[in-house]
């Protein structure tokens, strides 16, 4: 095995992308030496990420001091920092972008939150996000929601690179999926290129033993002798959700449908596997990593989980495509124990559009306080 397991990931078809940002990783030398030293060809950010790199310390001031004299709002301010560092972090990845034909390099930034049941505002900040940042290696990145699935198509059919967020369940994810295909048909159909689009499925996975741990403990201490039984699952669920997606993702991608796009140029659409940093620590730390390798994905981590994949993660090129019987096995022991994966995930996504929205408007406060007491200063 090669020394550092991270390039390993690469051989196997796995890009890394770094599930963080922040002025501070930007400008230290941090985020450079991931690229440089540990192949990191992405950066992912929200509101969340956002209000924990702006609150958490003062290297933003001096731009809030300047654009706060220009009179912008605390969400201008907001989307002005947020464009300024997903620009230098596109511009950073810029090499790898050019080195692979627009495959892989890429910047995310977010739509609001507020925007998650509205179709025609998510457009319209999209474009814009798109326009300002205006680099060729920056995604967007629209919920998938039910409003944002027409989002989805109309952007792609515009050319803009689109991350589709918190993705949980199956269903929505074939949603997903179609909605990236029919926006590349409808380009077609109006003779514009498609070889430069590119697009990546964020599906969502620690989040999901979180909730069904919960719910499983909770049918375990009324269990009558099946107590076994429903603790055999637990910490399972997560990773068979989304092994069973990544199987929905080969039939999908290699159907005669995609193949059509593919001979004009069309990229796949790649699965990211997102929220994969363990969060309970009874679980091993590299366990959404080391349990979804697999061709054509990309695992975005936060930097305790890249630090502890380098340290002593264990690579299997294949891991994502294995044990998918036992994937729909544990499934259906989950719906036989009472609980519903529909419902988890339903429920998954309204809590992640929620705390994106509370992260938004605590961000804002902060900007609002920092602003008045800077132009005071």
């Amino acid at each position: 095995m090669l020394s550092n397991p991270l390039h390993h990931l690469e051989q196997c078809g796995q890009s890394v992308w770094l599930d963080s940002i922040s002025r501070d990783l930007l400008h230290s030398g941090t985020f450079a030496r991931l690229i440089q030293q540990d192949g990191i060809t992405g950066v992912t950010a929200n509101p969340s990420i956002f209000e924990k790199a702006i609150v958490g310390a003062h290297d933003y001031d001096q731009s809030i001091r300047e654009f706060a004299a220009k009179g912008c709002s605390p969400i201008q301010i907001y989307e002005r920092l947020a464009i300024q560092d997903v620009g230098t972090a596109s511009d950073m990845l810029r090499t790898v972008y050019d080195g692979c034909d627009g495959c892989d390099g890429f910047a995310s930034i977010e739509v609001s939150p507020d925007l998650a049941s509205d179709t025609t505002g998510s457009i319209e900040e999209a474009r814009r996000f798109w326009q300002e940042l205006n680099r060729p290696n920056v995604m967007v990145k629209i919920p998938a929601t039910t409003e944002g699935i027409p989002a989805i198509e109309q952007l792609t059919a515009e050319g803009i690179n689109v991350n589709i967020t918190l993705i949980f369940g199956i269903e929505m994810y074939g949603k997903v999926m179609n909605a990236y295909l029919s926006g590349l048909e409808r380009r077609l159909a109006q003779n514009r290129p498609i070889n430069r689009i590119a697009s990546v499925a964020s599906f969502f996975v620690s989040r999901v033993d979180t909730l069904v741990d919960k719910l499983l403990e909770g049918r375990v201490q009324k269990a009558d002798g099946r107590q076994e039984d429903l603790r055999a699952i637990a910490g399972k669920i997560a990773v068979a959700n989304a092994k069973i997606a990544y199987e929905r993702f080969q039939r999908v991608f290699e159907s005669e449908r995609f193949n059509a796009l593919r001979a004009k140029g069309a990229q796949l659409q790649r699965p990211l596997w997102a929220s994969t940093g363990t969060k309970n620590p009874r679980y091993p730390d590299t366990l959404y990593v080391t349990s979804l390798i697999g061709p054509h994905t990309v695992n975005t981590m936060p930097l305790e989980t890249i630090d502890a994949f380098r340290e002593h993660g264990e690579v299997d090129c294949g891991a994502v495509t294995q044990g998918l019987d036992q994937a729909d096995q544990q499934m259906k022991d989950l719906e036989r124990a009472g609980i519903s994966m529909k419902a988890v995930t339903d429920e998954l996504v309204r809590e992640g559009v929620e705390k994106f929205c509370l992260a938004l408007h605590a961000l804002l406060d902060t900007i609002e306080q920092r602003q008045g007491a800077l132009i005071g200063a």
